[in-house]
Order: structure tokens, then sequence, then C-alpha cells
């Protein structure tokens, strides 16, 4: 025998057995239990405020609900299809065991609103714990930062060799990009924070409720002002989502570097054996598969932001069925960017920088050209000039195969009379760090300072 449904008093026959399967969400929204029965706690405390229920009655409710929620937690509890989702499934439950009461917890209340809080409720948890992983994944990069302070890697644009700076200085731009990626979800915690519950099912009700000591007791800022649009409102997750694609955008930049940087031909890194993956072909194979899956799920994340959005784009208000599917959007889009977030800071930890090798790789490019160009600025040299001249100095070396450093001094006077012996004080790549002098550069000083004030930002959570 099928079960009632709570709509069922219109309906003169019973739902079709493809329907209900097609229809249930509770396979997936099964996740927002712990928010579903934290509302239905709230609203029933309430209902009992207002007079609306007794405090008995609301004292069973809140008994009921959270025995159902130890039996979650603890496995014990069977979710069905057939109740259709997570809410019909928590409130089916409850009128069984306390009969009479657990009817009346529905009042005031619709599942556009109830579904709208939960989600809301969701995501700001999901949000927080996001934040947390960025957190940890920056702490790793400043202690990795910290502790090979001193090595020299050979800095790209265009994928060329351009200018030498600090490794420490370009694990710092992770957190910096990381930093951004925190106050952009903060930011969207702001707006999120806002209670829906009280809209019902769009126009709200003829009762008399208090929307704003329910959002209070859920420790929302404030409660809805439209309660079409509370209902409707999924900008939330849409936000959210677009924070997650930004957040594997910056991830994937770091693997797509790093796998490069593994490679035999590059080896600016040692990946622990415990963070790669071998073939099953060719025993000598070491694979960066974690740098590779994190890059690859990063068009995943995005796939998510774009069903969002386009779910949103044709739907007038105010709730529409079509809302059902942004939960399994968000949740893996959610699930993949923490996941990613958290091997990722194993996997940092756990990678070593070949300094002598990033040196030699210094030694290519000759990337202390615009220490050289600089210098003779600094002799009075126009700037443009100064490029062209170091331009041909550059081809000279070319020609006869040595580094800028090793050229003598009557070939740089052949370019420039105003070359002379302390150009040898700009030159090659230790050089150029040590003479680094504006904010926000490589210089060892500036990176020293900006690691000890990440040090005690992140220590503050």
């Amino acid at each position: 025998m099928k079960q009632k449904k709570p709509w069922g008093g219109r309906f003169t026959k019973q739902t079709a057995s493809s329907v209900e399967s097609f229809t249930e969400s509770v396979s997936f929204d099964w996740r927002l239990y712990q928010y579903d029965i934290e509302g239905s706690i709230a609203h029933a405390t309430m209902l009992a405020k207002c007079k609306l229920i007794t405090e008995k009655e609301k004292d069973a409710i809140v008994k009921g609900l959270k025995e159902i929620l130890a039996e979650i937690e603890a496995e014990k509890f069977e979710f069905k299809k057939s109740l259709e989702d997570v809410h019909m499934n928590i409130e089916s439950a409850l009128i069984e065991r306390i009969g009479e009461a657990g009817k009346k917890l529905h009042t005031a209340r619709s599942r556009n609103d109830q579904v709208a809080l939960d989600l809301r409720l969701w995501t700001r948890n999901q949000t927080r714990e996001t934040i947390g992983l960025l957190a940890a994944l920056q702490k790793e990069f400043v202690r990795k930062g910290k502790a090979v302070f001193g090595l020299i890697m050979p800095g790209f644009t265009h994928l060329q060799h351009a200018q030498p700076v600090l490794v420490s200085h370009y694990l710092l731009a992770y957190v910096e990009m990381l930093e951004r990626d925190k106050t952009r979800l903060q930011d969207c915690l702001a707006r999120l924070n806002k209670s829906p519950l009280g809209a019902c099912a769009l126009a709200g009700t003829t009762l008399p409720t208090d929307p704003a000591f329910t959002a209070k007791l859920l420790d929302f800022d404030g409660v809805y002002e439209n309660s079409m649009d509370a209902v409707s409102d999924r900008d939330f997750c849409v936000e959210y989502a677009f924070c997650l694609s930004l957040v594997a955008v910056h991830l994937s930049r770091l693997c797509e570097e790093w796998i490069i940087w593994c490679n035999d031909e590059v080896k600016f890194i040692e990946i622990s054996d415990a963070y790669c993956t071998g073939s099953s072909i060719m025993p000598q194979k070491k694979n960066p598969d974690v740098l590779e899956l994190i890059r690859g799920k990063c068009g995943r994340a995005f796939g998510h932001l774009t069903s969002l959005l386009t779910l949103l784009k044709g739907l007038p208000l105010s709730y529409n069925r079509d809302m059902q599917e942004d939960k399994m959007a968000i949740f893996d889009a959610s699930d993949t960017v923490q996941t990613s977030l958290s091997v990722l800071t194993e996997l940092v930890a756990n990678t070593n920088f070949h300094g002598e090798r990033m040196m030699l790789a210094c030694e290519k490019g000759f990337i202390d050209a615009t220490a050289l160009a600089e210098y003779l600025v600094k002799k009075g040299v126009p700037f443009r000039m100064a490029h062209e001249i170091v331009g041909k100095i550059v081809r000279e070396c070319i020609r006869v195969q040595c580094r800028l450093m090793d050229l003598r001094l009557e070939s740089f006077k052949a370019f420039s009379s105003v070359i002379e012996k302390d150009v040898y004080k700009v030159l090659g790549v230790e050089n150029c760090i040590k003479n680094y002098k504006s904010h926000g550069s490589t210089a060892p000083g500036f990176v020293k300072k900006r690691i000890a004030y990440w040090e005690k930002k992140l220590s503050k959570g």
C-alpha cells in the first residue's frame, strides 16, 4: 500500500510509480537532514511563542526531532523514496512517533520556504568549511615558503624565462590568490545569511508568526523582505558555485605548473611517492595523477555553475519544481572543490623543491637582462635606449655563447660608454635578487616580512 501524500486531498488517483521514481529527491537531498531538523526545531519554538501550538506540543516535537536526528547519524533511519524528499521523510517519522502534535509542525510553513531555509543553512556551513580549507592550504604555502627561503627560481612570462624570483615569493603569490577566494566567500556569506522561513509557499501567511524570532534562533543576520523572492532566490547557490569555480581555477593553475615542474626535463620539484601513481605497463613511471585530477575537476566545477545559471535563467516567480535540480549541482561542486583543497594541502606538504635544478635553469634565458637595463637607467640612459642596448648585448652573448656576467668590460663598452666595472654587481641571479627594492617585489627583506605577516594573520583563524 502506497503512503498517503501530504497533498493527496485534491487527488483521486495514486501517483504512478514512474512519476514517484522520477520526482523523488531524497536520494540526494537526505544530506539536508541536519538543517531540516534544526530549522524545524526553530520553527516549532516560534509556533509555541506565538501560541499557535502549546509548549507541551513543542516539547514533544523537539524531543521527537532530536531522536530522529540521533537515528540518522547512527545510520538507523530509513529514508523512503515514496515520501519524495528529506522533509517529508522526517515529518512522516515525527508524526508516527508523537501523533497529532507532529501534524502541527507544518503550520505556517511550506516546503518552499522550508527547502530554501535548509539549503541556505547547508550552504552557509559549507562556505565556512571551504574558507577553513583555503586557510589550511595558505598555511602550508607559508610554511613551505619559510622552509625554502633563499632558493631562487626563474620567473616566467609566456612560459619563457623572464626574471629571477625567490621560490618563497612564488608560493606567496598563491597565498594572495587564495585570500581573495576567502574574501569572496565571506561576501557570499553576508548575502546568503537571511532567513526565508515564514514566507510559506510564496505569499506569506494569515497566521500571527514571528519570522524574525526564528531567524535569530538560527543565527541569521536578518529576515526576507519579500516572500516571493524568499522562496525563489537561489542567487546564493550560484554565487557559492562561482566562488568554488574560481577556487578551482587557482588550484588548476598551480597543478598545471607543478605537472610541468616534476617532468624529468625540468625537475624543479619532487612529489612524494605517496601522492603519485604508476603505470600499468611502464614500470619506471611516476605520474602526478593527483595534480592532473584536480586540474580535470576544475571543468566539473564550471559545469555545475553553468547548470545552475541555465536552471534559473527561464524560471518565472516564484517556486518551480525545476529548483529541485539545484542540489545535485551545488552538492557536487562543493564536494569536488573541498576534496581538491584537502588533498592538495597534503601534496604541497609532501613536495620538495630542487634548488640546484632551479638555479641551473636560472642560467638560461639571460634573466638578468632587465637588471642590466635598469643599471643603464641609473647611469642616465633613457629606458627605451637602455632596452635597445641590452637587446644588442644579449644578441652578442648568444653569438659568442656566454652569459651576460661572462662578457668582458671592453665588450660592454662597445655598446655603451657609461658601463663601468660596477656592472658586475648587478649581473647574475643572486645579485638581481639582492638588488630588488620595490614594494611587493621578490626582494628578500620584503618577502621575509610577508611570510611573517601571513603567519600572524593565519594564526588568528
